[in-house]
């Protein structure tokens, strides 16, 4: 199925399917639902560094050489250069789910922070922001790593580049857990399966996984259920743009989908 028309068709049951906070029975999940609400209600002139940064970035007509190891981008042609204003424009989270993904990072332990997917650092800096520790940003391009090291505070970020399927072992081995880990990176079923497997050993009871894009294609659509539904997931969050795994044992597997 074309990607444009996938992403409407499931945009469509995406609203048809949604649930709203009154509808959730356990209080844990009711909680960490309103939680994130208040968060982003609360966090409006948080970080507003980040979003001048973006807004520098989106207005920078520097062209990139984008060495790109997965699926590319739906809107941007598929060439090996863009400029820096495509990328952001098109590539990255926007604010309220870059807040998403800082606030379910704090609900972690957030000292093992990896983000799969620098893309510009948007992401990385607003992790950054939330983590107890230096997180780990991995991306395949140089020029994006470069572009996303120009940004503020990102000192605090270990820029790892390659190829993720080769990068993301050797730095796990210096690893004994994984607190909070954020997949937006090459966007097909086989690479945001293998990532999860990567990393599945090192996940814990208080882990937390993001996964961005679960709706891009049916491909991505189809990893997505797959991984959510797996014994060990005890709770998946669907929020269209991205999905969130818990992992606590107390809680009776259940899945549900949410706006925000």
């Amino acid at each position: 199925m074309n990607k444009y028309l996938h992403h409407f068709r499931a945009g469509i049951f995406y609203w048809l399917e949604k649930e709203d906070q009154y509808s959730l029975q356990s209080p844990f999940t009711a909680s960490l639902y309103s939680g994130l609400k208040e968060y982003l209600l609360n966090n409006k002139s948080k970080d507003l560094e980040f979003e001048a940064w973006r807004k520098k970035l989106l207005q920078d007509k520097e062209i990139l050489y984008i060495k790109d190891y997965g699926a590319g981008s739906k809107k941007l042609k598929k060439n090996k250069y863009r400029s820096t204003q495509s990328v952001t424009r098109y590539s990255t989270s926007n604010r309220k789910f870059s807040q998403v993904y800082q606030f379910f990072c704090m609900e972690s332990p957030a000292e093992y922070v990896l983000e799969l997917g620098t893309c510009v650092g948007i992401n990385s800096l607003y992790l950054s922001k939330a983590s107890n520790a230096p997180i780990y940003s991995f991306e395949g391009s140089a020029s994006l790593i470069k572009k996303a090291k120009e940004g503020p505070g990102s000192s605090v970020i270990q820029y790892i580049e390659g190829n993720i399927s080769e990068t993301l072992p050797i730095i796990l081995k210096k690893l004994d857990r994984l607190d909070f880990i954020l997949i937006d990176a090459n966007h097909t079923y086989e690479g945001t399966t293998t990532y999860f497997k990567m990393i599945k050993p090192y996940l814990h009871e208080n882990s937390i996984v993001a996964i961005g894009d679960i709706h891009w294609s049916s491909e991505m659509e189809q990893a997505w259920k797959e991984i959510y539904r797996i014994p060990d997931v005890s709770l998946s969050l669907d929020f269209f743009e991205c999905g969130i795994l818990l992992f606590k044992k107390e809680l009776t597997k259940s899945h549900h989908i949410l706006a925000i």
